[in-house]
Parts: C-alpha cells; sequence; structure tokens
C-alpha cells in the first residue's frame, strides 16, 4: 500500500497543470459543501434561539378551542388556567381588535402580557412604566406597516365578551425589534389586567407560555405542546431549504468528478504500456486496479488540503461577520436575522471530507475495472483493446 501511494503521487506531480486543475474544482465543491450545510445549520440554531426566547418559551398549553392558524376560534378559545400549574405559565390573551391608522382600518390581534413576565423577550417594562392609559407595544414591522412611532395614538375597536364593540385611543408606548415575525406583524402587545378588563374575560387566558422545561400532560380543557413540536415547522422549512440548495453544490460535484473520471480514463489509455511492464513484474490485476483507484482518490486528499488552505480564512470570515440578509427576506414568516452566521460544526465538516473521499474514490475505480480486461502482451506493445 505504501509503494501504491510512493506511485500514485510521483504519477500526480508528474501530470502537472491537469492534476491541480481536478484538484482546484474538487476543492471548490468541497468547501461550497460546507458553507452551503453550514449557512442552514447557522440558521436553524439562531432561528431555534429566537423562536424560544420571543414565543415560545419551554412550551406553549394551549385552551383546547384554540387554533393559532384559525383566527375564529379566539372567541371560544379561552379559560382560567389549573391552579395547580398557574405559577408554572407566562399567562396570554388574545382577541381580535380592529386600528384605524391615517383612517385605514387593519385588523389586528390584541395580546394580553403579565408586565412582570421575564419568560419571553417582549420589553414589557416599557409597558409597566407608560402612563398612558392603553398603551401597547408593536414590532418594528408593524412599525413599518402602520407607518406609527412610539408616543403615537390611534383609535382602537374591539368586542368584548357578550359580543358589544367598544372603542378609545391607545397610545404606542414602544417599539421592540424582533427577528421573530410571528409576535410582530399585525400584533399588538398590551398589559394583561388591562385587556381582560376592556374584554370583560376576568381571568380568562387563551394559552400559557411554560417557564421551565417539563412534560406536562394533558389537562382538562388544554393540549400542551412541546417547544420541539412548536419548533417542528421551522425544521421542516430549513430542511426543504437544505435539499434546494444542495443542488448547486451537487451539480458541481458531479462537474469535478465528471472531470477526474476523464482524467483516469484518459490516463489508463495512455500508460498502457506501464500497466503492462507492472503485470509483467509480478504485480496482480487487482493490485494495478488498486494502484490506479488510489491514484484517482489522492485528488481528493489534495483537494481537501487545498479547500482547507483558502477555505479556513473565508469560512471563518463568514461566521465572523455574518451573511446580510435583505430586509424582505424577514417577512417571510419565520424567525430570520438582519444577519445570518453559518456554523460548521465538527460532524459536518467530517462528512463532507468522508463524501468527496469516498465520490473520488468510486470515480476512479469505475475506469480503473478496464485493467482487469487487459491482455499484457498486447499492453505491452501498447495496443487498445
Amino acid at each position: 500500500m505504501k509503494l501504491a501511494f510512493q506511485i500514485a503521487y510521483k504519477n500526480l506531480m508528474g501530470a502537472g497543470l491537469r492534476t491541480w486543475l481536478n484538484v482546484a474544482v474538487l476543492s471548490f465543491a468541497f468547501v461550497m459543501i460546507i458553507f452551503f450545510n453550514g449557512l442552514m445549520d447557522g440558521w436553524n440554531q439562531e432561528a431555534s434561539r429566537d423562536s424560544i426566547a420571543w414565543e415560545y418559551g419551554q412550551g406553549q398549553l394551549l385552551h383546547e378551542n384554540y387554533d393559532p392558524y384559525d383566527p375564529f376560534s379566539l372567541e371560544e378559545g379561552h379559560g382560567v388556567l389549573p391552579s395547580a400549574i398557574a405559577n408554572e405559565f407566562e399567562s396570554i390573551l388574545i382577541q381580535q381588535g380592529s386600528i384605524y391608522p391615517d383612517g385605514r382600518m387593519l385588523s389586528v390581534q390584541l395580546k394580553g402580557i403579565n408586565l412582570d413576565q421575564n419568560t419571553l423577550k417582549i420589553p414589557t417594562p416599557i409597558l409597566k412604566n407608560s402612563e398612558a392609559d392603553i398603551p401597547v407595544l408593536i414590532g418594528k414591522r408593524m412599525a413599518e406597516t402602520t407607518k406609527l412611532k412610539e408616543g403615537d395614538e390611534v383609535l382602537l375597536r374591539w368586542r368584548d365578551i357578550n359580543g358589544t364593540f367598544d372603542a378609545a385611543n391607545l397610545t404606542i408606548a414602544g417599539v421592540f425589534d424582533s427577528n421573530v415575525g410571528t409576535i410582530d406583524n399585525g400584533q399588538l402587545w398590551m398589559p394583561l389586567k388591562k385587556l381582560q378588563s376592556m374584554t370583560g374575560l376576568d381571568n380568562q387566558v387563551t394559552l400559557g407560555i411554560a417557564k421551565k422545561e417539563s412534560n406536562y400532560a394533558a389537562i382538562g380543557g388544554w393540549k400542551f405542546q412541546s417547544k420541539e413540536t412548536l419548533l417542528k415547522n421551522l425544521s421542516d422549512i430549513i430542511a426543504t431549504k437544505k435539499i434546494s440548495s444542495s443542488i448547486f453544490y451537487l451539480m458541481l460535484l458531479a462537474i469535478s468528478l465528471l472531470a477526474l473520471f476523464d482524467t483516469q480514463v484518459l490516463s489508463i489509455f495512455r500508460r498502457q504500456k506501464e500497466i503492462g511492464t507492472f503485470i509483467a513484474l509480478g504485480m496482480t490485476r487487482q493490485q494495478v486496479v488498486g494502484l490506479f483507484t488510489v491514484e484517482g482518490s489522492m485528488y481528493s486528499l489534495f483537494a481537501i488540503v487545498l479547500g482547507a488552505a483558502y477555505g479556513t480564512p473565508m469560512l471563518w470570515l463568514l461566521a465572523k461577520t455574518g451573511i446580510p440578509i435583505p430586509a424582505a427576506s424577514q417577512d417571510a414568516g419565520v424567525a430570520i436575522s438582519d444577519t445570518m452566521y453559518p456554523v460548521y460544526g465538527f460532524g459536518l465538516i467530517a462528512i463532507t471530507i468522508l463524501l468527496i473521499i469516498i465520490a473520488a474514490t468510486i470515480v476512479s475505480f469505475l475506469p480503473a475495472t478496464k485493467i482487469a480486461k487487459l491482455n499484457p502482451v498486447n499492453a505491452l506493445k501498447g495496443k487498445i483493446q
């Protein structure tokens, strides 16, 4: 085996530019695979952290009549949290309403939250310090849509428990910046007690945010969803993105492997006499096949070393400075930050290295199998069979 590596190395170095062209293309595919998968992994980790910090907590306890995807369920989707576990959840009441900025009518969700909570990153101290009669918090996306800013007043209309409409002016107490668009678009955050008083739903809540991680069983009238369940949609979206982005780097890898395959075919074609000499000197056909397979697989080793040489500083810089994301992409309904930071784990790098080595070895082995069919006498004469 040592002799095979020595001969293979000598032949690759002797090939000169042809060798380095193959290595360069294969190394580029190696770096791109790590980059794209690292980018998706970075998005997944950051989006999961932000969703837990801003929206999901350690899980949610939802009223059995409440469906997050059905706004009509809000009318009946509320109740009193069981006293046995009430202290383990942050209570949130959700109701429908309408606001009228600049004469336009916008349908909104009114979300009441405890002012002393620290489970979510919603800046409730702003509401606690406000002297307005109806203080509310809005996100940056909501502020851009409504053209409202801190200190503005706008007319709010809502309906109480009896179905009676009421209206009053609310005050924008603050605007928060969050990467999680699902707690921002079309939503007004206000003191829980105030919303309960306005709607007549005393002590009623729509859902509870778990303060600590635990496996809560379904309780009469309430259903618990763990943070893993809540994050499943996000994970599915990112998995789909991974598949779509893989098309690019797999095509690049296929092109580099095709070039390697052609190089090996040409090498066997031009080195008929050398192959015949090896067999005449006592090497078995399997040993000669192994020699050419090792020679082809060494392209992948050179590609990994070359890719590490220029890819490491480039990927490290991207991981440190991040990649800016266009503002339009942040309205996609999933958590996306202004800057995405790739994450390159050991597992990702190890799997990519194995993929490159195995693929290059297989592609090198296929044309080398032709050697087993060569007649050594004809090979010594340089004749093609």
